[in-house]
């Protein structure tokens, strides 16, 4: 099987998209074209066991895993020949720098037809799509346009792999780790009775793009007194009140990549219910973590915890998963829950540890941090301390 030419596949022949642009100096120098290259190769290999002739990614983020684009909009398509990247007049300067290792095209038609036209051509037997990234009427467009038999769903191909992070990916997760550290640390001081949680996130979002985080890696929990005990609060008019306890939780984005912390202070003396569920949590938190290496079971670790927190007495107050995947999203493989079956962690896989005791009318605990599974066990990327002391603000 051969790929057309992007032109000739864009339009057959069509003057209207001219789709090949030449390579830039910065874009071709380097082992950045090498690395994506790499990740392309792997999917290809992929895509051979599943007997497809072209892959259809959809996913935003996918797409910058495969290529280093993370502007969005914008669809790639491989095949036997060089990937083809479809995306709009918007970014057309910006993927200059992306010609090394794509063919371009600049639609100036709708997503949808420049894609179909792509995929009408010789040698496109079996055209793979995200069924986890596009819609039923988008599956079923594309295939009125291509043929029905010619479309074949797949799911989680390429998020399987990007759960397992190279050093390079490690290493942008630091940066963002970095960045969300320095930057509560310069809010921890302004902290004092009276702030609401709205301007308590406002100061932490904006130190954080200060340090260079593009925008925080999710809407930033600030849950000033007995607000703590709704895990997923979104902040508000609230004012944070001597000798009661805020739950921050936040984090930053470097290159694309996430970063996702929790902590809990009292800003004075612990009401004694939380102090008790804060050191309950702490030790489910160390137990957990000290458990973390390869081949263990994502469902273990979730249990080691869990299970310390049921024996203290509060069970049926940690009602989420232990942790998460993160990477370039905040939320992705492997997922460490008592909900789902165990999957194996591997070398690589980074991963929070974020145990929470939740007490409606009093409020709530939650410590995480973010954690590498190496071949030897594990390696907290944070530095922030956890303790009750260093948690009191005074």
């Amino acid at each position: 099987m051969s790929t057309m030419s992007a032109k000739a596949q864009a339009g057959k022949g069509s003057k209207k998209e001219p789709a090949k642009r030449e390579p830039t100096a910065d874009a071709a120098e380097g082992g950045e074209v090498a690395v994506y290259r790499a990740r392309i190769r792997r999917v290809r290999e992929a895509m051979g066991g599943q007997e497809l002739s072209h892959l259809l990614v959809t996913n935003p983020l996918d797409v910058g895993y495969l290529t280093g684009f993370l502007g969005g909009d914008s669809y790639l398509v491989l095949g036997p020949g060089r990937p083809v990247l479809v995306s709009d007049f918007r970014y057309e300067e910006e993927l200059l720098r992306f010609a090394p290792l794509c063919e371009i095209v600049i639609r100036n038609r709708t997503m949808g037809e420049a894609i179909a036209e792509l995929l009408s051509g010789e040698g496109v037997e079996r055209v793979g799509i995200q069924a986890e990234a596009m819609t039923v009427a988008e599956r079923d467009s594309l295939a009125k346009k291509i043929g029905t038999k010619r479309v074949a769903a797949t799911l989680g191909l390429i998020m399987k792999m990007r759960a397992v992070k190279d050093a390079a990916e490690v290493a942008l997760i630091k940066k963002a780790v970095k960045i969300q550290e320095e930057s509560l640390k310069a809010v921890l001081p302004t902290l004092e009775p009276g702030l609401t949680e709205l301007e308590v996130a406002a100061r932490l979002e904006s130190e954080m793009k200060g340090r260079g985080s593009s925008k925080p890696s999710f809407d930033t929990i600030i849950a000033a007194r007995a607000n703590g005990s709704m895990a997923h609060y979104r902040p508000g008019t609230t004012k944070l009140a001597a000798n009661q306890p805020v739950l921050i939780d936040w984090g930053a984005i470097w290159d694309g990549y996430h970063s996702d912390m929790t902590r809990t202070f009292s800003l004075g003396k612990w009401p004694r219910q939380i102090a008790e569920i804060y050191a309950i949590v702490l030790d489910a938190h160390q137990k957990a973590a000290a458990a973390l290496a390869p081949g263990k079971s994502t469902s273990e670790i979730d249990r080691i915890a869990r299970e310390h927190i049921a024996a203290a007495g509060y069970g049926d107050r940690f009602g989420h998963g232990l942790g998460h995947g993160i990477g370039l999203q905040t939320h992705e493989e492997p997922r460490l829950s008592h909900m789902l079956t165990g999957t194996r962690l591997e070398p690589g896989h980074v991963v929070t540890i974020e145990p929470g005791i939740y007490l409606p009318g009093v409020g709530g605990v939650r410590l995480e941090n973010d954690y590498v599974i190496t071949p030897e066990g594990a390696q907290n990327l944070c530095t922030l301390p956890m303790t009750l002391e260093w948690a009191t603000l005074r």
